[in-house]
């Protein structure tokens, strides 16, 4: 029921803080070579920030879904994908352009605004100005992005997603962050610039 769902939430809650504040985590995570590859999210925490889209694409009770962050063949760019898979033959993919300081990205200046539009939570609302600043304690933990491409596959037929990622009217409202506040070998933990907090792990690992 609901009181078990808060229960374990909250002892969930109680498991992130305890390995946030171990000494247990791979130091410099945003650009240490493990945190490479395809990631599977197996807990989220939603906050009222997130957009009602977010809160949808970010529920991994009903979807499977990735976060995964890797180079571009094409460009050796750093990306950062959000994949929710809907059954074997469909899927949603939307790729983020990323910059961290050892795939820095010039054009990914800081967001500006909190996102809100005519004062509705569309898009999401993000952090802002001295809240948004990342962690002094935990070096190159952050990994800052701007959404730029996303489709929804249906068997190989594919469907723009209904943002205009790339329309300058948009731009800055797209741009984000996930600060990575626990990393081993198996397991994430992330933090993003709406509130959401993400458990994330290696899909290695799930394999075998």
């Amino acid at each position: 029921g609901i009181d078990g769902r808060r229960s374990n939430s909250y002892d969930i809650n109680r498991i992130v803080g305890e390995l946030e504040e171990s000494e247990r985590s791979i130091e410099r995570p945003a650009v240490a070579t493990e945190v490479y590859g395809k990631w599977k999210l197996v807990h989220t925490t939603n906050a009222g920030t997130a957009s009602p889209i977010q809160r949808k694409a970010v529920d991994s009770t009903k979807f499977n879904i990735y976060q995964n962050i890797e180079l571009s063949e094409k460009d050796d760019r750093l990306i950062v994908s959000q994949v929710v898979k809907f059954s074997p033959t469909a899927e949603l993919k939307v790729d983020a352009l990323a910059s961290t300081a050892a795939y820095p990205l010039a054009e990914l200046t800081k967001r500006e605004g909190s996102g809100e539009i005519l004062g509705l939570n569309i898009l999401g609302v993000s952090l802002v100005g001295e809240e948004a600043k990342p962690d002094p304690n935990r070096p190159d933990s952050r990994i800052d992005f701007v959404f730029d491409e996303g489709n929804f596959d249906l068997n190989g037929f594919k469907i723009p997603y209904p943002v205009p990622f790339r329309l300058p009217l948009f731009r800055d409202a797209v741009k984000g962050w996930i600060d990575i506040t626990y990393l081993s070998e198996r397991m994430r933990i992330s933090r993003g610039n709406k509130g959401t907090t993400f458990i994330l792990v290696k899909e290695d690992e799930m394999a075998n």
